[in-house]
């Protein structure tokens, strides 16, 4: 298949590029900067000089492909609703491109899907939630078309050597205060998964885009205190809890709990995540 990435040189698109090239697929991938356009090509995967910024733009590549995996954007929580307008967009744009018969995959997430047990691929988050949520509706809309759309949700922490995500930031903010800490007692869960494992998915779910939603989720939910624990004993600083104002910004995320399971996307596509867990990526040291 031909397949044009979004996002292609970042923290989950490099390794979905490098699992579809591996697989034979032509990939293209759309890259904004020089540094992010040579890392691309080293990936093996024809470069696009561009940016979601200018969806229209997207729509000639669009419409000569098999598959668009639109994995770019703008994480600016002080602009949320504009980068969800923006992407909202790009899956518009490139949704009208595909040929009929095309796959399109999107990112998203799995807050908000259920209280009190693990979110699963059937479940609908509040349509309160985050803006960008209800995209994922605009996506699987495209069915009607005759397009085959795939919502991939990714866990809330997407670990591995080189994160700048969520994980690194409490690594920062323990460094910072001189405390690891926990909200509550730290029994809140939060999903993960190694990025390796995801960009995996990612090609699993082009390849046979017969789930309209699927799973990034290798493990259902890591307890935030085991989580302070690695970290703490990473760092050689003390494990305690905090208020949620401790992690400023971060801290209504990581005081959540939001088990999420991938049984379904595991039985339906034959997706079985093998690298290393969250705590023992911390426990491997690339994040100190």
């Amino acid at each position: 298949m031909k397949v044009f990435v979004t996002g292609a040189s970042g923290w989950i698109g490099s390794a979905a590029v490098a699992e579809l090239v591996a697989a034979g697929h032509d990939v293209v991938g759309l890259a904004r900067s020089d540094a992010s356009a040579e890392h691309v090509a080293e990936l093996g995967a024809e470069v696009l000089r561009g940016s979601i910024d200018q969806p229209d733009g997207l729509r000639e590549t669009a419409a000569g492909v098999d598959a668009v995996v639109h994995l770019a954007y703008h994480h600016d929580f002080s602009q949320m609703a504009e980068a969800a307008e923006l992407d909202r967009g790009v899956i518009a744009a490139v949704g009208e491109a595909l040929p009929e018969g095309g796959t399109l995959l999107i990112a998203s997430g799995t807050l908000g899907l259920a209280t009190g047990r693990p979110g699963t691929e059937e479940d609908r988050p509040e349509p309160s939630g985050h803006p960008r949520l209800a995209n994922a509706d605009l996506a699987l809309s495209l069915a009607d078309r005759g397009l085959h759309p795939v919502v991939a949700r990714f866990a809330p922490t997407v670990h591995g050597a080189g994160d700048h995500g969520f994980t690194a930031r409490l690594v920062e903010i323990a460094r910072e205060s001189g405390v690891s800490a926990y909200v509550g007692d730290g029994a809140n869960r939060w999903p993960a998964v190694h990025r390796l494992d995801a960009g995996e998915l990612v090609r699993r779910a082009v390849e046979d885009p017969t789930m309209p939603i699927v799973h990034a989720i290798a493990e259902e939910g890591v307890a935030a205190r085991d989580i302070a624990t690695a970290i703490g004993e990473g760092l050689g600083l003390p494990v305690e809890p905090r208020p949620a104002e401790h992690f400023g910004w971060l801290g209504a995320f990581f005081a959540a709990d939001i088990p999420a399971s991938s049984d379904l996307t595991r039985e339906r596509l034959g997706w079985e995540p093998s690298r290393a867990g969250l705590i023992a990526d911390l426990e491997a040291g690339s994040y100190f």
